[in-house]
This record gives C-alpha cells, structure tokens and sequence, in this order.
C-alpha cells in the first residue's frame, strides 16, 4: 500500500511541477495539456487515498486482529505439552513402583505416587480434549473470517481501476489528438528531438 501512495504522491509532485515550468506561461495550448494532467493526477491520488484507507480497514485490521490470537493459542499448546510431560513422568514413576516387589514401603510409595498422577492426568486429559475440540474449529473458521476482507478487496481493486479508466480516458479525451498512431507520435517526438539536436547551443564538441 505504501508503494501505491508513493506512486501517487510523486505523480502529484510531477504535475505540480510542471504546472511551475516557464512554458506554461508561455504557451496556452501547454498550459491547458498541463492543468488537465495535474486534475488528473489529484483525482488519481484522491481515490487512491481512498482505496488504501478502505484496504487498511477490511483487509489490514483484521490481519491484525486475527494475528493476535496465536499467542494466546501458542500459550495453550505449551501448557498441554507441559502437563504431558508431568503426565508421563509421574506414570513412569508409578510403572517403576508396580514392577517392584511388593513390600510395604513400595505399596505405599506406589499409592502416593497414584495419588501424584491422578490430579496431573485429569489436568493433561481436560487440556488436550479442549485442545482436540478448538483447533478443528479454530482452523474451519479461517475462511468465514477472511472471505469478506477477501471480498472488500476485490471491491476496492474493481472501484479503483474503474474511476483510473475513467481517469485517464478524460485525460486522453483532453491532450491526444486523435488520428495518430502510436509510430507516428514516436517519429513526430523523435524528428522533434533531431532538430533540438541541430541547434549549435547543444551541438557536439
């Protein structure tokens, strides 16, 4: 989007410049290819204004605002992982103590090794079926979320390049003389340029 409103800015400039040449003074016929052009220019940067403002909303924003929900959903599958990794140490624990002999000291850590895991296993289970439900919708809803941003770009892309037709079909309607092809507006520009090359102020040494 930058790039659009540099684009713009700097037609703007080029136009106001040109508008500022001496020869405009000079030369009506000029001035009035001139001012026609610098219109175009300004309505040109305004309705690209528009367009940025109008991506900036539908399209940016929500980028944004979907974006933020990945930390809080990255913090989700640490903290599953996390009591896991609880989970299957303290099992571990737990099958250590049953393959042991079972003597009255191992029963007895075996039993508050169980007691251990139970709270860390249920915890891991809630977490992970929370997890195994949200993410499948978390990822479906991805496209209902972006089909209208989707949708409002298109619209601004078709507004845009629709009013710079019209745009630039005014301007040509204004400064071309119709009738002449493209070849011969390079063989009028280029026998222009030869006699500017024939004047001894820009002659060669």
């Amino acid at each position: 989007m930058e790039s659009f409103s540099t684009m713009s800015k700097s037609a703007v400039k080029i136009s106001s410049d040109l508008l500022s040449n001496p020869l405009c003074e000079q030369e009506p016929g000029f001035l009035e290819m001139v001012t026609a052009f610098d219109t175009a220019m300004k309505r040109m940067d305004s309705f690209n204004q528009e367009k940025v403002n109008q991506i900036q909303k539908t399209v940016i924003e929500p980028l944004k605002k979907f974006s933020s929900v990945f930390p809080s959903l990255n913090m989700a599958v640490k903290r599953r992982e996390q009591t896991l990794q609880d989970y299957k140490r303290l099992q571990s624990k737990v099958e250590k103590y049953e393959e042991k002999e079972r003597t009255g000291p191992v029963l007895a850590k075996l039993h508050q090794a169980r007691e251990e895991l139970r709270p860390v296993k249920e915890d891991f289970e809630a977490k992970n079926k929370q997890l195994l439900e949200e993410m499948p919708k978390f990822y479906s809803s991805r496209i209902d979320y972006f089909k209208p941003s989707f949708e409002s770009l298109v619209r601004a892309q078709v507004v845009y390049y629709t009013e710079m037709h019209k745009i630039f079909g005014d301007l040509t309607a204004q400064i071309d003389r119709p009738g002449l092809s493209d070849e011969q507006r390079e063989r009028e520009n280029d026998a222009k340029l030869s006699e500017l090359r024939a004047l001894s102020i820009v002659a060669d040494d």
